[in-house]
């Protein structure tokens, strides 16, 4: 049974974040704030898989037809975004890729409905291509997909990041990837050869409980994985939506657990079980592994709270 068949691909993931730089052995392309999803399209249909391989197609009902789009039966990387104001809306998608109710996605569709860019060609008309050089699997998702307003075909530049960087931050977008041309594609793996260049750094946590600063406030409790457990590693105040706060008070406890026995005690603080990943933004970690101004970004269901770990701030 092929990869097509079996619809169990982990995606390759970037490993490093860092400034913007031209190398003329990189291309460079928009990093879209989105969903990460692998579309697997054929004459029978679409079936899309987020990062923890969940079948997440009935979600995304306005994508339903973008198998006509592709010349041959294929497996596309990308993500699905959805446009707020002329810029990808991550909080959005957040909150779209947490819906259930058919209904409600439905009218979700309807009155902001997404997109899929694919970034990556894995597969094509029986044949698998993750160890196909990236240039040329570039070239093969050009003149596979016929592009429409529900799939895109994300667009790169070669070896000028800075410049690239510098439009996407001038309109007020998360930033760049930068990719090696030579690069080949491993299941689940985390590449050098993938680089982010963001403005702002951003990482996976585990809502490990919250508590209320004065009236209005809610301050998120931060967690990820250490050798010995979950470590507390911040809070967070900025940008908790009333809809990802009713998810947390739904699942939350006056008890402390055995997870979180050496964080510190915070007055009235309600406790959860390590169940709930967030993304936050940040502008850097500081010496002791804090955030500096971060801002809470939405849960996710993409990803395992086991694979919230700890990486400690390089320090030069």
């Amino acid at each position: 049974m092929d990869i097509f068949e079996k619809k169990q691909i982990a995606p390759m993931l970037i490993a490093h974040n860092k400034p913007a730089f031209d190398d003329e052995n990189y291309i460079y392309e928009l990093k879209w704030d989105g969903v990460r999803c692998v579309a697997y399209l054929d004459r029978d249909g679409v079936v899309l898989r987020n990062k923890r391989n969940k079948d997440v197609t009935v979600i995304y009902p306005e994508l339903s037809q973008i198998h006509k789009q592709v010349r041959k039966r294929c497996i596309l990387d990308g993500e699905v975004f959805c446009m707020v104001g002329g810029k990808p809306a991550f909080a959005e998608m957040q909150r779209r890729a947490l819906m259930t109710h058919p209904f409600r996605i439905q009218l979700a569709a309807e009155k902001l409905p997404v997109s899929f860019v694919a970034f990556d060609l894995l597969y094509l008309d029986k044949e698998q291509h993750t160890l196909t050089p990236l240039i040329e699997r570039k070239a093969m998702l050009q003149n596979t997909v016929k592009e429409n307003e529900r799939l895109a075909v994300s667009r790169y530049v070669d070896g000028q990041g800075i410049k690239l960087y510098e439009a996407a931050a001038a309109q007020g977008l998360e930033g760049i990837v930068a990719k090696r041309k030579n690069s080949l594609y491993f299941f689940g793996k985390e590449t050098k050869d993938w680089i982010k260049c963001k403005a702002l750094l951003d990482d996976d946590f585990i809502v490990c409980g919250y508590y209320f600063k004065g009236r209005n406030f809610i301050s998120v409790i931060l967690g990820q994985y250490v050798s010995g457990g979950i470590a507390y590693q911040s809070h967070v105040v900025m940008g908790v939506s009333k809809a990802d706060f009713k998810l947390m008070e739904a699942a939350a406890s006056t008890s402390k657990g055995e997870y979180y026995a050496t964080f510190p005690d915070f007055d009235g603080a309600r406790w959860l079980e390590p169940a709930l990943v967030c993304r936050v933004e940040f502008m850097e970690r500081t010496r002791r592994g804090g955030l500096r101004q971060p801002v809470f970004r939405g849960l996710r269901d993409d990803k395992a709270p086991e694979k919230c770990i700890y990486i400690p701030p390089v320090v030069d």
